[in-house]
């Protein structure tokens, strides 16, 4: 199965916690393919840095376990786009979000997630 893997289920994943453990199992299982948008591991420096961690070893273990998915112009257009239409109905829909909805969408990929604003689309696995 291929997966992309968003920053919520990158989080889960190194915290280690209930929700995390599924995610390593899908994540770590090697008839997978795990797939992450390049703009996660900027939400995931964030989120690091905001806890007072470093996030050079987080981007190191998913750099060795996931491919990175980089996009053009026309996909960032479309994304924008995109996040228009999806916040006319999910008012804090993020951006980063919409980047991993529409990956997921042109590679044909399932995404993995624990981030409650996914539950409403088709092809996703909502971890909790």
């Amino acid at each position: 199965m291929k997966y992309i893997v968003d920053s919520h289920a990158w989080i889960n994943y190194f915290d280690g916690n209930s929700a995390g453990q599924k995610v390593k199992e899908i994540i770590e299982n090697n008839s997978n393919e795990i797939i992450t948008n390049i703009l996660c591991l900027s939400e995931l420096s964030s989120f690091m840095t905001k806890k007072g961690f470093d996030p050079e070893n987080p981007h190191k273990t998913i750099l060795s376990m996931s491919k990175i998915y980089k996009f053009d112009i026309e996909f960032a257009k479309e994304a924008g786009i995109k996040h228009a239409e999806i916040r006319r109905k999910i008012k804090d829909f993020g951006l980063v979000d919409t980047f991993v909805l529409l990956t997921a969408k042109k590679i044909n990929a399932k995404i993995l997630t624990g981030d409650p604003h996914f539950q409403s689309f088709k092809d996703v696995l909502l971890i909790r």
